[in-house]
């Protein structure tokens, strides 16, 4: 429950504060009962003393002058206080505080639309794809998919691709058995039976080795793993989520992920915007990372109005992610009761989101190990040809890999003991 009842005159006094708490309860499955203003009618279930917590009538003093924030407890409601100058950012406190910190924030046209969309796909088991630029929230849809969805009460499991070793990775998602391979001495569960009944959410999958893929289609298609080592396959009942920052079309052009994977995986898609593109969000997720940040504080510092409108004009490369980071810089930097555009500071560099260059010398020597013995001699043909490729292709890793007819991933193991083996020669 976000609220039992709202004032009519709180609703007379701030319209749009019943267009955002609709939309909240709307997609979060909450019961919200509005005033007779809202012209919505919604059914009522019993809550926890836990979920009441921010949930009674905020009393909200409208007028000029500093702005005052005191959190809802199990006893005492919200109490705010804000005048014109602050309307956007304290009514955006208020829908945050209501909410009680579940679910992502949000207040963009786009993004209500979007989250209603993806609450009827949390309703169905279908296979869910997630794309968009890092930093968008890709993680947070897929945990507010699985907890809108039937499986709610099962694990739900997060898989970064990207951080697991292209020789563990299998043991890692299906399990191993005992003596499999050098070092294992007991049976492990893998991920895939760790989030039976529930939801895995495997992010960056386009980091995820080819053969790997097979077997994750098996999974897919037969809803059954191989454990490394096993003889006999196993069951699991594990809804599949998805995402990645890289182009799925482009990937599976290149021949680096499987078509048939991307076909079974793409069931229902997801497209998630950069920050900039829904301005509203913006407002919506600073209140909700302001109140958070300040919980253990023993007052609260505010979003001043030139500070607001200033976070809506900055583009975001770094999206959510640099956001949270401004607003922590500019709560430590801040010397007054509210934070003004001054106290904002954005990283000057400028990422881009093309594939890393990496530098090579046209000199650089070949000679990076300086033993004679078979191994040094056979590191530094190596080591050598996969400098003379970084070469051809103006330093492009994802080029030189694929001529290599190895992995990006290998390839960038490669090049750190090629780094290391280089600084113990100075």
């Amino acid at each position: 429950m976000i609220n039992d009842k709202l004032k009519p005159s709180l609703v007379s006094r701030f319209p749009e504060l019943v267009d955002l708490l609709a939309s909240v309860e709307t997609v979060h499955s909450a019961s919200l009962h509005l005033s007779s203003a809202a012209q919505s009618t919604h059914t009522t279930r019993e809550v926890s003393k836990d979920e009441c917590k921010g949930a009674k009538d905020p009393v909200v003093v409208y007028r000029d002058g500093p702005f005052h924030f005191v959190p809802a407890t199990l006893s005492q409601p919200l109490r705010i206080e804000f005048g014109k100058a602050d309307r956007e950012f304290g009514l955006s406190c208020i829908v945050e505080s209501m909410r009680g910190g579940k679910g992502p924030a949000y207040a963009d046209p786009n993004s209500i639309a979007l989250y209603k969309y993806a609450a009827r796909v949390a309703r169905s088991d279908a296979n869910v794809m997630i794309t968009g630029e890092t930093g968008t929230g890709k993680e947070g849809m897929a945990n507010f998919i699985h907890e809108n969805s039937e499986r709610a009460n099962k694990p739900f499991v997060t898989v970064n691709c990207a951080a697991i070793t292209e020789s563990m990775i299998e043991s890692i998602l299906f399990g191993h058995k005992k003596g499999a391979f050098t070092g294992a001495y007991n049976s492990a569960v893998g991920l895939f039976k760790e989030a039976d009944g529930g939801t895995i959410f495997l992010d960056e999958i386009t980091e995820m080795p080819l053969e790997s893929q097979s077997k994750l289609l098996r999974v897919l298609q037969e809803g059954e793993i191989l454990p490394v080592g096993a003889s006999r396959h196993e069951k699991v009942d594990v809804r599949v989520i998805c995402a990645a920052n890289r182009d799925f079309a482009e990937e599976v052009g290149a021949g680096r992920f499987r078509e048939d994977l991307y076909w079974r995986l793409n069931v229902m898609p997801v497209d998630l915007l950069p920050l900039a593109d829904r301005p509203a969000d913006i407002v919506a997720i600073a209140a909700f990372m302001m109140i958070a940040f300040q919980k253990r504080s023993a007052r609260f510092i505010p979003l001043s109005r030139c500070c607001v409108e200033r976070l809506k004009e900055h583009k975001w490369p770094g999206n959510v992610r640099e956001l949270s980071n401004v607003l922590q810089r500019a709560l430590v930097m801040c010397d007054g009761d509210r934070i003004s555009a001054d106290d904002l500071v954005f990283s000057a560099a400028r990422l881009t989101t093309k594939p890393k260059q990496d530098d090579v010398s046209a000199n650089h020597s070949s000679r990076f190990l300086r033993g004679r013995d078979l191994n040094s001699i056979s590191k530094n043909v190596e080591y050598e040809a996969i400098n003379q490729t970084l070469e051809k292709t103006n330093g492009n890793r994802r080029d030189a890999a694929k001529e290599l007819g190895i992995s990006e991933r290998t390839l960038r193991y490669r090049m750190a003991d090629m780094r290391a083996c280089s600084m113990e020669r100075i």
